[in-house]
């Protein structure tokens, strides 16, 4: 089938003959596109849009021929989510859970641990009652060992595939969405544990904790003096051991019990010789717990950084550890076996996954615990493989070592758990108790329920597929329309009506309608032409409307468009026309003006205009037309006011008259006009003899006279005031001269607004008042000290000499004097002069614009600050690591752009009558002279100098970070200070800190290093670690 743009033009070839008044029912079919051949299936691959009769490819496929039952509903079986047989069920990560969950999977399978707290008493009994349990309410567990009851029981018996641990942390007030150590979330929940099973009276059921996880070993001291040994002895639950410089379990034991010498400054105090001697100090083990946990400590505290970081390092481990050598007392049963492998995925202590190896010691079966998926190893072996392939590679990684049959080498593991090797076969028959059940059968009861309305939602999608099925099947046989009556519907709601994801709405033909009610003919690509049967079928069932029949083919659109057509082709020759006849000179006064940017795109316009009355609003116009635009044309800073011009209207002045600027309009001659006239009837016409517009040659005449008359003011004030505008002999309050004894006093911004109108008269206006306001408060006091106007406020005023100011007098509007005034006594040394101020300094104003000044100080966003790294109290020049997150060489005066000339500033407001009025504003002075002070206070950046860009709000934290990127120094390592003020705070914000914007911080470094790979930690951490602060696992 041929393109769409093909087919468009095909369906109205026939108007480049046909008049419009000549058109014809034959003609008005074509333009709909009545008899256009059908596509067929196999042959057509897509919908043909440009074609009403092809019904291939709207969707109908997917119901034709035999259809799978799933592909009726997107439910999925409520049995994937249904408990396996013989296997465990998994608990859902809330977030960053994942830590909580291996450890729940590793205490349920601990059977001692689980029968213990099965036999705890529960205010579960207060909720079930004679005849059963609340049916209006939820069971909502009170205490830690509830939770973990009702957890268990789940865990034990529960039909579902995973079960919601939320309740539980919950409980603890745990944050779902941040990971937490994994290793001191064990240590705090056993003590947490302990303490709460302490009150039991049960002695099974108090001392649970102690008998499965507790062991006891000693600190001995031996003194070399004398031999006197010293005992400290010790409970422990889990083994610290330090992986680092070791490869196997069995050296990481041995490091942990090595004996360690005491001398020098840590000799050790023997009470025996009551002095202090040189000793020994090693770690006896004296009784080991039936459950032995081995903590390998791959999170480790990095003292470049200030942060945990991750050991990758592989440590080998066999599933039968003999304890034997390494306990005190000989001849017991030491011989343990791997129960549990804890997993930590991912190469950062601040993110990865964990994971749960756990061995069932009732079938002696491997599991891996993930989450809510639980996996089955083959052939009762532990298999660590695969999660050792999963960390980030590395350049610096070892290969993994091999490793022997009963042997297993992990980089990932942080936790072993070996169980003390016993004759006796495991308890098999831990019960849940009734109470616990009962909660237990009405979860499963929930949980069928929800099967069971699972399963009949996707019955039900199965139904309404097969039918809608059977409804496609007859009705797309059906749908075309051939020589038969017809009716058009479009083709979205056929798509919807295929497609199986969404309800078929009604028929709605609303927007394909014309303005007379009937099919629009350039609506016809979006419509299809159906047969009269289906459509009585589909308004039926769907309803909806209006319905375009035969009778729907609107006449007066196709005639309307055929007029349209006819003209665009006469527009393109009368367009060359035009091209033609611009190209003559025009003779006499018989030409017409016409405005330049209007002969540019008179087609476009026309294009646009035909358009129009056309309706269309889908086929091109003028701007798709790329033979009808200029170069010139395509100006991106065209005004939006000139596109929206009508023809000719761009030489129109603001009266409606002819303007006066001949380059914007040129003459032409009398038959380009009557060719232009043809599409722009009612454009303004104005003959060769048409004058200008008179109130516009007036205007233009004030606008001279103006800019002369600026001038010479500008030339009369600069005589005047030679030395004012080159700056030369400028008298200095610092340095008082000896022949005057009055200065007079005025903005340092009037001065400069002045320099800009002389050196620019035509482009500024005059500045004719002096406005010293900005220099007073709102009581008219002055704003100013003598000794600040020496000194930091001297970039605010101008002083000018006395027969300056009687000259200035005569030029401008004086609206205040302000004068210094200079007071001598007879035989008085002359640097002991009194200066007294016209008018008097305002205390008051003053003290409110220096605390303003101070909090402006304070609060600022993104100010540069500049950083000196010191060695030995001396500033270096030293280039370290590139910068982040820094401020470039270029000063903040590079940065500013000057004004354009002629803007208004907030304290000099321009009148109509042209002068320039002070606003008396304390506010405004205030962001005024807060411009003046920071470009007078700014600091040069030298060689070696760091800038960087902060923040008042932001944390001395947050800041060290930053200079050990600028640096390469850690923020452990760094020593700050200001001013001699040592910068030690690490929460405090840098406004607190005292540190504003220039500010100058020297840095002294204890240990600066340059191994970024050591920062990677530090960057996924920008704020203090709070670990289980809050939460239940410390007693809130």
């Amino acid at each position: 089938m041929a393109p769409r743009l093909q087919l468009e033009k095909a369906a109205w070839r026939w108007a480049e003959t046909v008049r419009p008044e000549e058109v014809s029912q034959e003609h008005i079919e074509t333009a709909y596109r009545i008899w256009l051949e059908p596509c067929i299936r196999g042959v057509c691959r897509r919908n043909c849009k440009g074609n009403p009769n092809c019904l291939v490819g709207i969707g109908e496929h997917i119901w034709l021929g035999e259809i799978d039952e799933n592909s009726f509903h997107n439910i999925d079986d409520p049995n994937c989510e249904r408990r396996k047989k013989n296997s465990f069920v998994g608990l859902t990560n809330l977030g960053a859970t994942c830590y909580v969950n291996t450890f729940l999977q590793v205490w349920f399978l601990n059977l001692e641990l689980r029968q213990a707290l099965y036999l705890c008493p529960s205010t579960c009994n207060e909720y079930v009652m004679g005849d059963g349990i609340h049916e209006e309410k939820d069971y909502e567990p009170k205490t830690i060992c509830e939770h973990l009851q009702y957890l268990f029981a789940l865990l034990q018996n529960s039909n579902r595939r995973y079960i919601d641990p939320s309740g539980f942390v919950k409980a603890l007030g745990l944050d779902t969405g941040q990971q937490q150590d994994a290793q001191e979330f064990s240590k705090l929940f056993m003590s947490l544990l302990e303490d709460t099973l302490s009150k039991q009276k049960n002695p099974d059921v108090r001392n649970i904790v102690q008998q499965q996880f507790c062991g006891e070993y000693a600190y001995v001291t031996v003194c070399n003096q004398c031999g006197r040994e010293s005992k400290l002895l010790s409970k422990f639950y889990e083994l610290e051991l330090n992986i680092q410089g070791h490869k196997q379990l069995t050296d990481c034991i041995s490091e942990f019990l090595k004996e360690e010498k005491l001398e020098g400054d840590n000799r050790y105090f023997c009470e025996n010789c009551q002095s202090k001697q040189n000793a020994t100090r090693k770690i006896r083990l004296l009784s080991l717990p039936c459950t032995l946990n081995l903590q390998l400590m791959r999170f480790v505290f990095d003292r470049q950084t200030g942060h945990k970081k991750k050991l990758n390092t592989y440590i080998g481990f066999s599933e039968i550890l003999d304890m034997e050598p390494y306990v005190e007392h000989k001849g017991g049963s030491y011989v343990y076996e791997l129960s549990a492998v804890l997993i930590h995925r991912g190469v950062s202590a601040y993110s990865g996954h964990y994971i749960a190896h756990v061995k069932d010691p009732q079938s002696g079966e491997w599991y891996k615990f993930n989450d809510e998926d639980i996996e089955k190893m083959e052939g009762k072996k532990l298999q660590l493989g695969i999660e050792e392939d999963l960390a980030e590679p590395s350049k610096s990684q070892t290969r993994k070592p091999k490793c022997g049959k009963g042997t297993h080498c992990s980089r990932n593991a942080y936790m072993l758990v070996y169980r003390l090797q016993t004759q006796e076969k495991p308890n098999t028959t831990v019960q849940v108790p009734a109470f616990l059940q009962e909660l237990v059968d009405r979860d499963n009861s929930k949980f069928e329920e929800w099967c069971i309305e699972m399963a009949e939602m996707r019955k039900q999608s199965v139904d309404k597929g097969k039918a809608k099925h059977e409804e496609v099947k007859e009705l797309y046989q059906r749908l075309p329309a051939g020589a038969e009556p017809y009716e058009f519907v479009s083709l979205e709601w056929l798509q919807k009506w295929l497609d199986e994801s969404t309800p078929t709405k009604p028929i709605d033909n609303h927007a394909c309608l014309c303005a007379h009610d009937k099919l629009h003919p350039d609506k016809i690509s979006i419509m299809k032409r159906i047969s009269e049967y289906a459509a009585d079928i589909f308004y039926s069932r769907y309803g909806g409307g209006p319905r375009l029949t035969v009778k729907a083919l609107c006449k007066e659109c196709v005639v309307e468009r055929c007029r349209v057509l006819r003209l665009k082709n006469q527009l393109n020759e009368d367009y060359k026309t035009v091209n033609n006849l611009l190209k003559a000179a025009v003779k006499g006064t018989d030409g017409f003006w016409v405005g330049k940017s209007s002969l540019r795109s008179w087609r476009q316009l026309a294009l646009e205009q035909l358009d129009e009355q056309d309706g269309d609003t889908d086929h091109s116009n003028g701007k798709m037309n790329g033979s009808t635009l200029n170069k010139d044309e395509s100006k991106e800073d065209r005004k939006e006011e000139e596109e929206e011009l009508n023809f000719n209207e761009d030489i129109l002045c603001p009266h409606g008259e002819l303007c006066i600027s001949e380059n914007e309009r040129r003459l032409v001659s009398k038959e380009a006009w009557s060719k232009l006239r043809q599409y722009f009837p009612k454009a303004p016409e104005f003959p060769s003899y048409k004058e200008c517009c008179s109130q516009c040659k007036i205007l233009e005449r004030e606008g001279e006279e103006n800019e002369a008359l600026h001038k010479m003011i500008a030339n009369e004030q600069k005589t005047s005031l030679p030395n004012l505008f080159q700056d030369k002999n400028r008298p200095c309050l610092s340095n008082w001269p000896e022949d005057t004894d009055v200065l007079y006093i005025v903005s340092q911004f009037f001065v400069e607004e002045w320099r800009k109108f002389v050196r620019k008269p035509a482009r500024c206006s005059p500045v004719s008042s002096v406005g010293n306001s900005a220099l007073l408060c709102p009581h008219g006091g002055l704003m100013f000290t003598f000794a600040s106007m020496t000194k930091e406020d001297s970039k605010l005023i101008a002083l000018i000499w006395p027969s300056e100011w009687q000259m200035m007098q005569k030029l401008f509007v004086v609206d205040h004097v302000i004068k210094i005034t200079r007071i001598e006594a007879e035989d008085v040394n002359p640097s002991e002069a009194q200066y007294i101020s016209e008018p008097k300094l305002c205390p008051e104003c003053r003290e409110g614009l220096l605390c303003q000044q101070q909090r402006d100080l304070r609060e600022y966003t993104q100010a540069t600050i500049y950083v000196h790294k010191v060695v030995d109290n001396k500033k270096v020049m030293k280039d370290s690591a590139p910068e982040l997150n820094v401020s470039s060489s270029e000063t903040e005066e590079d940065k500013e752009e000057a004004k354009p000339d002629g803007e208004k500033d907030p304290d000099f407001n321009q009148s109509n009558g042209g002068t320039k009025r002070q606003k008396i504003s304390h506010q405004n002075y205030i962001a005024y002279q807060k411009q003046v002070i920071r470009r007078s206070m700014r600091h040069r950046k030298v060689r070696g100098e760091k800038a960087l860009l902060v923040s008042a709000n932001q944390t001395l934290k947050e800041l060290k970070i930053q200079i050990m990127h600028a640096f390469s120094v850690a923020p452990f390592d760094q020593n700050l200070s200001i001013d001699g003020k040592i910068l030690s705070d690490d929460c405090a914000t840098l406004g607190t800190l005292g540190v504003i914007p220039e500010s100058v911080i020297l840095l002294k470094a204890d240990e600066p290093i340059a191994d970024y790979a050591a920062m990677d930690d530090v960057m996924q951490v920008c704020m203090p670690e709070e670990g289980f602060k809050g939460t239940g696992l410390l007693g809130h």
